[in-house]
């Protein structure tokens, strides 16, 4: 039997575009155009495999028709799909429940192996981490289809270089190793910016800020970096967001 998708999306060539491709691909396609009448097709959940939905609709955005939807059933495979969210709305949609985060434009082989993915995948749930905690644990998500896990971290004696090395899976390609290298200067620059020559988790930091990085690129290209590098240069606005997330909590648990 194939598996059954609700698709819940306000623009009618976006539904239509992916019904077509999902039918294509073998599977069974319901619409909604909007989330009331998404839900009242959802009912308890019990008729479907798999929820793709649109975070940005009138009337009832995704994130609380995502939120409705999980407390009917909490072990439904749910995707948000939005073409105006960040890496942080993508975290936090997670943390909400989703089983992973689909950013347009997208083509259509992304689509099919997001969907692919999230449906071979046991459903998970994370634990309640605040968004821009130092420790999101990016390997129990997925951006764009994409996983991803440490497999080394290593430090350069000479030049006090980091480059962390991830595992990076996505169902339509075996697993690939990916580099991100984070440079001396660029750790500077990052004291600079917070004040102070130490930084909350030291080692872990680093490698949470190399994980970002990649989460970031993964999010922005879907796909993985032509030379499986991912360098991080300057600090750029998506990573002093994050850095100012990160001083929020430590401030918060520092005063707790």
């Amino acid at each position: 039997m194939s598996a059954r998708v609700l698709l819940i999306d306000d623009e009618q060539n976006v539904r239509t575009m992916i019904q077509l491709v999902l039918e294509h691909a073998g599977y069974s396609v319901e619409t909604a155009p909007d989330g009331p009448q998404g839900l009242v097709k959802f009912g308890d959940g019990r008729n479907f495999d798999l929820v793709l939905l649109d975070q940005r609709m009138p009337g009832m955005a995704g994130i609380e028709v995502q939120k409705e939807i999980l407390k009917r059933r909490p072990d439904t495979r749910l995707i948000l799909i939005t073409a105006f969210g960040t890496i942080d709305l993508a975290l936090e949609a997670i943390q909400e429940g989703a089983s992973d985060f689909l950013r347009k434009p997208f083509t259509a082989e992304v689509l099919r192996s997001t969907v692919s993915t999230v449906l071979e995948r046991p459903v998970r749930r994370m634990s309640a981490v605040p968004v821009g905690m130092v420790c999101k644990e990016f390997t129990r998500t997925t951006i764009n289809g994409f996983s991803f896990e440490l497999d080394h971290m290593n430090v350069e004696e000479a030049t006090g270089d980091i480059t962390c090395t991830f595992q990076v899976n996505h169902s339509a390609t075996s697993s690939k190793l990916v580099k991100v290298e984070l440079p001396a200067y660029v750790m500077e620059l990052v004291k600079a910016y917070i004040d102070s020559d130490h930084v909350p988790g030291e080692g872990r930091f680093w490698q949470a800020m190399c994980e970002e990085a990649l989460a970031n690129y993964l999010w922005q290209n879907a796909e993985i970096p032509t030379d499986r590098v991912v360098r991080i240069e300057d600090l750029s606005s998506t990573l002093t967001r994050w850095l100012d997330s990160v001083l929020t909590v430590s401030l918060a648990e520092d005063n707790a």
